[in-house]
């Protein structure tokens, strides 16, 4: 008791001192650095105690010491918004301490950290998918955590960003049209899968309106023996979209989709 006493009387005089700090560096008294750590995490010096917590982590395994010492190194990562090392720190600790302390607090800490490294929606959404994963697994376990809230709203925030990047992939594919082939049907297909897979999303009215364009271009470069049920496919997915967006701004262009391919039929007919 009282050498822990002492020791958390020196590592607090460190805080003041950069020539101790150095001198800690270089220190075996694995309790000191502890203590230090402690100090220097407390008074929120978060790249020095990761460092001595660093150092040490290994030493303190199967001590008291340990699960404790763990969780600062993870937090001392999150706050210095080393996210990817904070998310791996914090499922260490939660599949090494499953009723420890700050299991419940590590397991959701570990999908933020994730989300918070996630890129903007143009680029590769792997990091966004593990980080969703992450924190369905959190409210999956933790059904009545405080939070379950947070981590719903950041799974949602994710789900945006995933959605958005289909958004973009098929508004590539409409946008290239019948360059090297025709992507029209490619845009379909992606909105449709991004419609399935997100049935509730912001972008839902958006990635219609290029389902209802991408088939009356479809119709548009069929030969003459599919025109006709092409035009059609077009038609119906023009009722679908007034059904459901009522009061869309795109209502005059389906309109004169729907128009122009009716017209189209007719005339074929005749």
């Amino acid at each position: 008791m009282k050498r822990n006493i002492i020791l958390v009387v020196l590592a607090t005089l460190l805080l003041s001192s950069c020539g101790e700090y150095n001198k800690l560096l270089k220190s075996t008294d694995y309790d000191y650095k502890y203590e230090a750590a402690k100090c220097y995490y407390t008074a929120g010096k978060y790249s020095k105690a990761a460092t001595l917590l660093g150092d040490i982590i290994m030493q303190l395994k199967g001590t008291d010491k340990a699960e404790e010492s763990l969780y600062m190194l993870a937090m001392s990562s999150y706050n210095q918004e080393d996210y990817v090392t904070a998310s791996h720190y914090f499922t260490t600790y939660y599949t090494s301490y499953q009723k420890g302390t700050y299991s419940e607090l590590s397991r959701f800490m570990s999908g933020k950290a994730l989300a918070l490294d996630t890129p903007e929606p143009r680029l590769d959404q792997t990091n966004t998918a593990k980080a969703i994963q992450e924190l369905q697994a959190f409210v999956d376990i933790y059904p009545q955590s405080k939070f379950k809230n947070e981590a719903q709203q950041i799974i949602y925030s994710l789900q945006d960003k995933l959605v958005t990047k289909e958004f973009y992939s098929a508004k590539l594919y409409y946008n290239l049209g019948t360059y090297m082939g025709n992507n029209y049907s490619s845009c379909i297909i992606v909105a449709q899968d991004a419609l399935k897979d997100y049935p509730y999303t912001k972008l839902r009215e958006e990635l219609s309106i290029l389902i209802v364009r991408s088939k009356y271009e479809v119709a548009i470069q069929s030969i003459i023996d599919k025109k006709t049920d092409r035009y059609r496919d077009a038609i119906d997915e023009c009722y679908a979209f007034k059904n459901e967006f009522p009061e869309s701004k795109y209502t005059k262009e389906v309109d004169k989709i729907f128009a122009e391919a009716s017209q189209t039929i007719k005339t074929t007919k005749e």
